[in-house]
């Protein structure tokens, strides 16, 4: 049968163009598109007619026709997206300057901190403008966090000792940070909640009832991620002993015990000092004042608040220290270490970095 239609003509390449081409097709970084364009241009060069070209890439005619006229007329230029028209900007680089510098450095007059209303009534942006610009540059004057820094005058040795015991255990020996989550309320909500459901959270009352307290003592092996547990009524140096000798059961007797510990005065006390002489396995190592983020147990607190006991109900003492026992079993049941990153001096040097932005604003 005769062949319909005009002959396809053949396109043209250079050497230099065909291997760029073929370049563009093998190289694993080039865009999808930029690769499809690469192979209909070659395959217009290999004299294939529209047509066949448009089924065995599955495009349509049209656009094999769009790609060749292209080539044709820009050459390898023409295979790149060109830049799309749009709206020019509207907010010069002044006004940007402008919303940076007062975010930084002033303050509302109304108010103790800028919110996008304030500023974008201050500047005459909208809201939606100063959202923008607060984003690309970082800035978030709606949040405040805290911090505290350790005044401990033997605060870089204390680092170099903890963080040295997280990252180069000693051989033969227990690593265990230990502290009290003292003070675990038993709540209980004065209505049922309403449980999550599609368009709507889960919703309760913002009121409850308080059924009794209770103090969870934990020492969390470094090394495995498991905790050693107990819960206890209250929080003195009678209940730390008894700790103590928890863990002195539950340790290996062929291994040290290194404890990480913070300066609570239960912890120092004589009788606590008597105990330890007695057991000469046990070494204390205290974090820094005002610095207990050191303390690797205080990430196992955090995680049992907001996994477990912050949306609990509890209607006694004794219910919620049997939930807390229940998360125990589950979290040793298959443990997982939480891992130290930061060496100490990296650690000394931020804190040097903070304290010297405190002494500049102080000045």
């Amino acid at each position: 049968m005769a062949q319909r239609g005009r002959k396809p003509i053949k396109l043209e390449l250079s050497e230099s163009e065909r291997a760029e081409l073929e370049q563009w097709v093998r190289r694993h970084k080039t865009p999808a598109a930029e690769k499809l364009r690469a192979e209909l241009i070659l395959d217009c060069a290999a004299g294939l007619s529209g047509r066949e070209i448009a089924v065995r890439h599955r495009v349509t005619a049209q656009t094999v026709s769009k790609w060749r006229q292209r080539f044709s007329q820009y050459r390898l230029a023409g295979l790149t997206d060109a830049p799309r028209s749009g709206r020019p900007r509207t907010i010069d680089d002044e006004k940007v300057a402008q919303v940076i510098e007062k975010t930084l450095r002033e303050k509302p007059k109304n108010a103790t901190h800028w919110s996008t209303t304030l500023m974008a009534n201050e500047t005459g942006l909208n809201a939606m403008a100063i959202s923008r610009i607060w984003r690309a540059f970082g800035l978030k004057p709606h949040r405040l966090e805290t911090f505290k820094l350790s005044t401990d005058p033997h605060f870089i040795d204390k680092v170099h000792d903890i963080v040295g015991l997280y990252m180069a255990p000693p051989d033969r020996a227990m690593v265990l940070a230990v502290d009290e989550k003292s003070q675990i309320q038993a709540l209980n909500r004065t209505q049922p909640a309403l449980p999550l459901s599609f368009g709507h959270a889960e919703t309760r009352t913002h009121d409850y009832v308080r059924h009794g307290t209770t103090t969870l003592f934990a020492a969390l092996d470094v090394a495995t991620g498991q905790v050693i547990g107990r819960l206890y009524r209250r929080h003195r140096a009678l209940e730390f002993l008894s700790f103590l000798r928890a863990i002195d059961k539950e340790v290996p007797n062929d291994l040290d015990v290194h404890l990480v510990l913070d300066n609570y005065g239960t912890h120092k006390t004589e009788k606590v000092r008597g105990w330890l002489a007695e057991h000469p396995r046990f070494k204390l190592h205290f974090t820094p004042t005002s610095a207990s983020w050191l303390n690797l147990v205080e990430r196992f607190f955090s995680q049992l608040s907001q996994r477990w006991i912050k949306r609990g109900s509890h209607t006694s003492a004794k219910q919620l220290e049997d939930s807390i026992k229940e998360y125990l079993e589950i979290h040793n049941a298959d443990p997982k270490p939480f891992v130290w990153h930061r060496t100490a001096d990296e650690i000394i040097s931020s804190i040097a970095r903070l304290s010297d932005k405190l002494n500049y604003q102080a000045n």
